[in-house]
């Protein structure tokens, strides 16, 4: 293996079996056997998996619950041992996989310091120049005395990321440890992060933050279901996981008319005293719903059928997600639709002027009165996504997203 190569995963393949049922006696599992009955299933993990990892590399494995990212970090950290394929690391190798791994609630926190250390491969001699930095960074100088089992998880966590970050390891292998702690917490993570780029230390990281993989990362990888999906740039993986995450169709609420007993909510709160008007609302992207460098535009077409001889019209919002701000909202009288029958139309909006973001695209169908008939729902609506642009000007260097201006930025197809 060239000596630029910390980590190289050739080929690995990992199964396990799941029980399908119990046996109580030797009789019944002899008998099993002779029967052909395995009293279990297997589950493939990781099917065929193959990277490298360069020194100085910050290694990003991305992916949703259950497609493996776990096992591979376990494979990886010599916890478990791969059925096919083979690993090689050169270097040492720290892992932080698991809150509590090495550890024991009923020591101290002095204590499992050196106890975990020890499980790192440290002398005592090496733990002791290295305990001050560990209890500093972790913050719990009044607390190492006292029993693990008192620490809240938030201090178990910064105890145990302390320990793993200053074991003064070639290669750090870390699952998640962004989701928990507090905000001081990931701050410190996030400082020694960039400090870690800096200084060309090779980290290998699993996250669901697509933020953390663009702003750490300089390789990553996206498993699904056990095997290797998008190997590349960042902004690909981050890409691709969003796009695998988002919803293309939207489905709907109605609006029925209420009945004519006093509603508790607020006069402009209340909905239309009719009966049903609108039925079968469609949103449906019709372009891709990732946004690249080339075409920065989007299409999407609204459908619905109106049941009464009413006039209507289409009212949208694109919406960024993280920031829970609207980018655009039209809610005009304009486009008025006349009479009973199927609406269909077309929209094309040009989003040249937003960068790097996750738009939800909501509608309604409302009267000429501005009463909604019918709305998307918001947690299944369609979502866009905006790669990032490869050149910024200075005003989106300074905003990572824009505002679409009501003039030009939609049209009617």
């Amino acid at each position: 293996m060239s000596k630029e190569i910390a980590v190289k995963v050739d080929h690995i393949g990992k199964s396990f079996h799941l029980p399908t049922e119990s046996t109580s006696s030797l009789k019944r599992t002899i008998v099993n056997y002779f029967k052909g009955i395995k009293g279990y299933r297997e589950q493939q993990v990781l099917k065929n998996i193959s990277f490298e990892v360069n020194k100085g590399d910050f290694f990003g494995i991305v992916g949703r619950n259950g497609s493996g990212k776990s096992t591979l970090l376990k494979i990886i950290s010599q916890i478990y041992v791969p059925e096919k394929g083979t690993v090689t690391v050169n270097g040492k190798l720290v892992s932080f996989i698991e809150l509590g791994v090495g550890f024991n609630p009923e020591l101290t926190g002095k204590e499992n310091v050196y106890l975990n250390g020890a499980l790192l491969g440290f002398s005592v001699k090496e733990i002791d120049l290295m305990y001050n930095d560990i209890v500093e960074f972790a913050e719990l100088s009044d607390f190492m005395n006292q029993k693990l089992k008192n620490y809240s998880s938030g201090m178990q966590v910064r105890l145990a990321f302390s320990v793993a970050i200053q074991a003064k390891s070639d290669i750090l292998v870390l699952d998640e440890v962004l989701a928990v702690g507090d905000e001081a917490f990931q701050r410190k993570c996030n400082d020694y992060f960039m400090q870690a780029k800096k200084d060309s230390k090779t980290i290998i990281l699993v996250t669901h933050s697509m933020e953390a993989v663009r702003k750490y990362c300089n390789k990553a990888i996206l498993i699904d279901r056990g095997e290797v999906k998008v190997l590349g740039t960042p902004d690909e993986v981050a890409n691709q996981y969003s796009l695998d995450n988002v919803m293309q169709k939207g489905t709907a609420t109605i609006i029925e008319g209420a009945d004519d007993k006093e509603s508790e909510v607020s006069t402009t709160e209340k909905m239309p005293k009719e009966d049903t008007v609108i039925e079968n609302l469609k949103v449906e992207l019709v372009s891709d719903a990732l946004i690249e460098h080339g075409n920065r535009s989007v299409e999407f077409e609204i459908s619905y059928n109106v049941l009464k001889d009413i006039k209507t019209y289409i009212a949208f919002s694109m919406t960024d997600i993280d920031r829970n701000v609207w980018i655009y909202n039209d809610n005009s009288l304009e486009y008025m639709t006349s009479g009973a029958g199927i609406k269909k139309i077309r929209y094309r909006c040009d989003l040249a002027d937003i960068n790097q973001c996750k738009l939800r695209l909501g509608v309604s169908i409302r009267n000429d009165s501005d009463e909604p008939f019918a709305f998307s729902d918001s947690q299944e609506s369609p979502i866009i996504i905006v790669s990032p642009k490869p050149e910024l000007t200075k005003s989106e260097r300074i905003s990572s997203s824009g505002v679409l201006t009501r003039n030009g930025s939609w049209t009617i197809i």
